[in-house]
C-alpha cells in the first residue's frame, strides 16, 4: 500500500518501537470538492481522520462500528481508548498479524473528521455518504480494493452501502447486528432520545440531555437476561427517594458517553440510523451476517430477511446476554466467523 501526498502525519510507527507489535499509522486526508450528501446539500470542506494497523504489506480490512465508535480499534496507548480490543489486535479474531485494520472518524460525528460544532447542525448523512467517505479515503491512501469490511451495528449499515455502490473495491463483508434497513421500534427508542437530547439543547443542557439519552439506549443494548443477573437487588433510599441498581449502571454510562460525544453529533449519527436504506437486491458482493437471537435492535427474523434479498450471503446466528452488544463481547463464539470470511477472501 502507498501512501499519496497530502496526508499529515498524527504519529508514525507508535507502538513498533518494541519491535514486535504491528506499525501503527494515523493521519487525515481533505478531500478535494468535498462530498454531495445524499439526502441533499454538501459539504464543502471535508476532513477524514483515518488509522491504519498492521504490517505495511499485509492485504487491509476496515473494521466499522457503532456511532460511538472511534477509528481507534485496537492497540492504542491508552487500551480504553479502543472500541474493539476484545474483537482485534495479534492473535485476536481480526489479527493484527494477518492484515492491516483500517477505520475512520464518521462524518458528523465527536471525532476528528468533518462534524457539527457547539450548536451547529449539520445536514443529514446517509451511510452512502460514509461508504463514499471511505471510497474516497481508499483512494488517497492508494489502496485499490479490501480483503473485507467488518461492520458490527452502523458499521455494518455502512459496509452494506458500501458494498452496493462499490462492489470492486471490496472482497467481502462480514455484517454483525445490522440490517439492511432499521426495525420501527428501534427507530422509536432512538427517536426519543434524540427528543430528550433536542429539549435539553433547547434548554441549555444539552451534556445532561446526552447523558440521559445514553442511558435509555443501553437499555436497549444488551439482554433482559443479562439485566436480571446483575440488576435484581433491591432498592436504597437516598435523599428520599428510592435508587435501583439498575439506576447507578445507566447513570454511569450515561455520563461517561456525555463526556466523550458531542450532542450535535448524536443527533446526526443517531438519524444517520433511522435514515438507512440499501438495496439488498443489489449487493452482490459475497456476505456473511450475524444475527444474535436477543438482538433487540437487530432482530434475528430481519436478519434472515435481508440474507434472502442479499445475492450472496451466509447466515451466522449465536446466542448471548449481551444482546446487540454481543459484536463487541463474544470474541470466542465469533473467532471461527471471522476466520471464514478473512481466509475465503
Amino acid at each position: 500500500m502507498s501512501v499519496s501526498a497530502g496526508i499529515r502525519p498524527i504519529e508514525s510507527d507508535l507502538l513498533a518501537r518494541g519491535g514486535s507489535r504491528p506499525i501503527v499509522r494515523e493521519g487525515s486526508v481533505d478531500i478535494p470538492g468535498g462530498l454531495s450528501l445524499h439526502h441533499g446539500g454538501k459539504l464543502p470542506d471535508v476532513r477524514l481522520a483515518w488509522r491504519l494497523v498492521g504490517a505495511a504489506d499485509a492485504p487491509v480490512v476496515c473494521a466499522l462500528g457503532g456511532i460511538s465508535a472511534t477509528r481507534r480499534v485496537c492497540l492504542t496507548e491508552e487500551p480504553r481508548q479502543s472500541w474493539w480490543r476484545q474483537m482485534a489486535g495479534p492473535g485476536r479474531p481480526l489479527d493484527t498479524e494477518r492484515c492491516q485494520i483500517l477505520s475512520f472518524d464518521y462524518l458528523g460525528g465527536s471525532g476528528e473528521s468533518t462534524g457539527p460544532g457547539l450548536g451547529e447542525r449539520f445536514p443529514s448523512v446517509s451511510t452512502y455518504d460514509q461508504a463514499e467517505a471511505l471510497a474516497r479515503l481508499l483512494d488517497r491512501l492508494g489502496v485499490k480494493a479490501l480483503r473485507a469490511i467488518a461492520g458490527g451495528s452502523y458499521g455494518g449499515m455502512v459496509a452494506l452501502a458500501f458494498g452496493e455502490r462499490f462492489p470492486e473495491r471490496v472482497e467481502r463483508l462480514l455484517v454483525l447486528c445490522a440490517t439492511d434497513r432499521p426495525h420501527p421500534l428501534g427507530t422509536a427508542w432512538r427517536t426519543v432520545q434524540r427528543d430528550i437530547v433536542r429539549l435539553a439543547v433547547d434548554s441549555g443542557r444539552g451534556r445532561e440531555g446526552l447523558a440521559l439519552a445514553r442511558a435509555l439506549a443501553m437499555s436497549t443494548y444488551r439482554s433482559a437476561e443479562e439485566f436480571a443477573a446483575r440488576f435484581a437487588g433491591p432498592a436504597v433510599f437516598e435523599a428520599g427517594r428510592a435508587r435501583f441498581p439498575v439506576e447507578r449502571y445507566l447513570a454511569a454510562r450515561g455520563a461517561d458517553y456525555a463526556a466523550q460525544h458531542r450532542p450535535e453529533a448524536f443527533l446526526c449519527l443517531s438519524e444517520s440510523i433511522d435514515l438507512h436504506r440499501v438495496e439488498a437486491s443489489r449487493i452482490c458482493v459475497p456476505t456473511v451476517a450475524v444475527a444474535v437471537r436477543e438482538d433487540l435492535l437487530a432482530p434475528p427474523g430481519e436478519v434472515r430477511a435481508m440474507v434472502a434479498r442479499l445475492h450472496s450471503a451466509r447466515l451466522h446466528e449465536i446466542s448471548s446476554v449481551y444482546g446487540h452488544d454481543a459484536f463487541l463481547k463474544e470474541s470466542e463464539q465469533l473467532r471461527s466467523v471471522f476466520a471464514t470470511v478473512l481466509e475465503s477472501a
